[in-house]
């Protein structure tokens, strides 16, 4: 029975499963970068697997070695790091004598036809769908126009706040682009509490501390923000400087997803700066989107 078994065997066992399992993925196969130089031991770091799970090194060193048990959370966190499929997991918490609970996966997040109607009727102002996370599912011509082509982005990383922190473009783009990726990260830090379990949620801040030690030391601060309005300004390529008012439109029927909208006072330079960025966009015929499912 699992709350019979002792702690002097299966904490070893527990290692040795965990040291197989990490020995059998590579960096790119969790969203990490390749290694520059060929690795001794093949496989996953002990700090690979620690920055992952959002854990420190120590703590996960004492785990595989038996000297530590894990609350139920951090083994559900490692079996998702670890890629283990139902009965690994299972097999996980049994070893570690822990009764399993297997978490409600979320269904696909669709785009809401509301917003999707809505989204096709914005022609002269930039707007773009997201969802949990930051997923950005849909977009107009003007937002890519203003700030990328997510259409060259794979689906699988449109992510609002993985472009901020992994594309060299968007750095250049936002005049202050340390307070807009403070803010991304803090409303990253919402949700997580909102949906602590979120295994999408988690290989994403694992994959961004591992990346970028920004990332790393802001969301260690645990500053938390809601979405409200404000204003940015951009350093954009074709119409040069330009500040811009956001605002967030949350759809009724979903609370999760919303619509990023940057508009302009009329009359204002801001705004003739779009008529020039929409005239531009339609020349260059970018894509838009017809609603994607994360």
């Amino acid at each position: 029975m699992l709350g019979s078994m002792t702690s002097n065997v299966a904490p070893n066992e527990m290692g040795e499963f965990l040291k197989k399992r990490r020995s059998q993925l590579s960096p790119p196969t969790v969203g990490l970068p390749s290694p520059s130089r060929p690795r001794r031991v093949e496989g996953l770091r002990r700090e690979e697997v620690a920055q992952l799970a959002s854990i420190s090194t120590d703590y996960y060193t004492r785990l595989e070695q038996g000297r530590m048990q894990a609350s139920a959370p951090v083994l559900d966190t490692i079996a998702r790091v670890l890629h283990l499929d139902d009965d690994e997991r299972d097999y996980l918490f049994q070893l570690a004598g822990k009764t399993t609970v297997r978490t409600r996966r979320r269904g696909v997040q669709k785009v809401q036809p509301q917003l999707q109607r809505v989204l096709e009727s914005l022609t002269s102002v930039p707007a773009m769908i997201q969802g949990r996370r930051g997923d950005i599912l849909a977009w107009n011509a003007l937002a890519a126009a203003l700030v990328t082509d997510f259409s060259r982005v794979p689906e699988k990383h449109r992510n609002y706040p993985r472009l901020i922190f992994t594309d060299p473009a968007m750095r250049s783009l936002y005049a202050d682009w340390e307070g807009s990726a403070r803010i991304a990260v803090a409303q990253l830090r919402m949700e997580a509490a909102k949906y602590p379990e979120d295994p999408r949620l988690i290989e994403l801040v694992g994959e961004l501390s591992m990346r970028d030690q920004r990332f790393a030391q802001w969301w260690g601060d645990h500053r938390v923000a809601a979405r409200s309005v404000g204003t940015k300004t951009l350093i954009h390529p074709v119409v040069g400087e330009v500040t811009l008012d956001c605002d967030t439109l949350t759809a009724s029927t979903d609370l999760d997803q919303y619509m990023t909208v940057w508009t302009a006072a009329p009359g204002s330079p801001a705004h003739d700066q779009l008529r020039i960025l929409a005239s531009w966009a339609s020349d260059q015929n970018l894509p838009t989107s017809s609603g994607w499912e994360a």
